[in-house]
């Protein structure tokens, strides 16, 4: 017994040197656990920046498209086209023998751009020529019987009168002249019948030698030496509609597609300026020539044609083009309207007027304004902002005047 007392002495535990707190020194470990948690979170709902996240842009000065006109009022896109160009064909059916044009050589009016074959053409007019000549030495012989005969009843007249013959036999000389006359008549008639069929087989002829039809430029080559060209059906294998095109390059202009939304900001002889998609940096004076009086119902544009003041050899047919339709020109001593441009994403509305939002600290401003040209991702604004005003970029429909803002820097 006294053995198994020593041994549960043994595995009994001496708590003798345990702190007299008893336990308090855990608990408040956890306590600095729950009080950083609390403060976590406390920052979390109170410490974090409120607002909505926003980016910063400047206004610049919108530029003056080089021109002294006034300020753009709109901007649209479209292409340079060509008011005078013909697909030059011959009047009928029939072998290229001869094709005189390369795209690009120039051409004059009436000048030979082709020939076809002429074999049968020339053999009927050589037929009718033939015809004429005959008709013609028909006539000239009834105009000699008719000669002939009046002489006849000329000498007739005075036996009568001497009454050497009956009046009956002049009667009969009278009869014979008037028959030759008549026949003298319908010679002539044939005369005129033959000429009018070599008119006929000439022109024929004629129209196997292809002519351009006004001064310009070949811009197409369709047909080459073998092929038969037609000017009824397109035919197929080697049948061609047309020996080439004719572009009258002094008729250049462009057609632009404008938003029916803004067509009012348009008229015609309303200065503009022309910028080619091939040189961006060439500003080119225009005018307006019309407003088409109907519209797209499909894109809802309305279809505007712009002249070139100044004639180029740079300017080509089909080339991709910019229209800025300007405004009136300030008067002398008048400022020039104000016009700066900001990123299209900064401006909510559209139209004539819109809003935006400047920035005020931690705040932003709702400003309203006046709407200008859009190109691309910039959007000019005429009035309401000044050159270095900074507007906010973000989700603008959760922004109202005096709403909370976070800046951040672009991406």
């Amino acid at each position: 017994m006294d053995d198994k007392s020593a041994l549960l002495d043994q595995l009994r535990i001496d708590r003798s040197n345990e702190p007299e707190d008893g336990g308090r020194g855990g608990k408040k470990w956890w306590i600095a656990v729950v009080l950083l948690v609390g403060a976590g979170i406390a920052w979390f709902l109170f410490g974090k920046p409120a607002g909505l996240p926003v980016t910063v842009a400047t206004a610049k000065a919108a530029a003056s498209n080089g021109s002294a006109g006034g300020s753009s009022l709109l901007d649209a896109a479209g292409y340079v086209v060509a008011r005078r160009a013909a697909t030059v064909s011959a009047k009928i059916t029939g072998l290229v023998t001869e094709v005189l044009i390369e795209e690009g050589s120039r051409v004059e009016a009436n000048q030979i751009v082709a020939r076809l074959d002429d074999t049968n053409i020339r053999a009927s007019l050589e037929q009718a020529r033939a015809q004429l000549e005959s008709s013609r030495a028909s006539a000239t012989q009834v105009r000699v019987n008719v000669a002939n005969a009046e002489r006849d009843v000329s000498r007739r007249k005075g036996l009568v009168e001497q009454k050497f013959i009956s009046v009956a036999e002049l009667d009969t000389a009278q009869t014979t002249l008037d028959g030759l006359r008549a026949s003298y008549n319908v010679a002539e008639r044939n005369v005129a019948v033959a000429a009018r069929a070599v008119d006929v087989a000439q022109r024929s002829f004629d129209d196997t030698t292809v002519r351009a039809p006004f001064a310009g430029v070949i811009t197409v080559k369709a047909a080459q030496v073998g092929e038969i060209v037609s000017p009824l059906s397109a035919g197929g294998g080697f049948t061609r509609t047309g020996i080439g095109t004719v572009v009258d390059m002094d008729s250049l202009e462009v057609e632009v597609d404008v938003n029916e939304n803004f067509i009012n900001r348009v008229s015609a002889a309303q200065p503009a300026v022309i910028k080619l998609n091939a040189y961006p940096d060439w500003s080119i004076p225009a005018e307006v020539i019309a407003v088409i009086p109907t519209a797209d119902r499909s894109k809802a544009t309305v279809k505007v044609r712009v002249a070139f003041k100044e004639k180029d050899a740079r300017v080509l047919p089909e080339m991709g083009a910019r229209v800025s339709f300007l405004g009136a020109a300030p008067k002398a001593g008048s400022p020039e309207p104000a016009g700066v441009i900001v990123p299209s994403t900064a401006v909510l509305g559209s139209g004539e007027t819109g809003a935006v939002f400047l920035i005020r600290g931690k705040t932003v401003e709702r400003r309203a304004v006046k709407l200008g040209a859009k190109s691309g991702t910039e959007q000019t604004v005429i009035a309401g902002l000044s050159t270095g005003d900074q507007v906010a970029i973000g989700d603008l429909a959760k922004l109202k005047d005096g709403a909370a803002i976070v800046v951040q820097k672009p991406n």
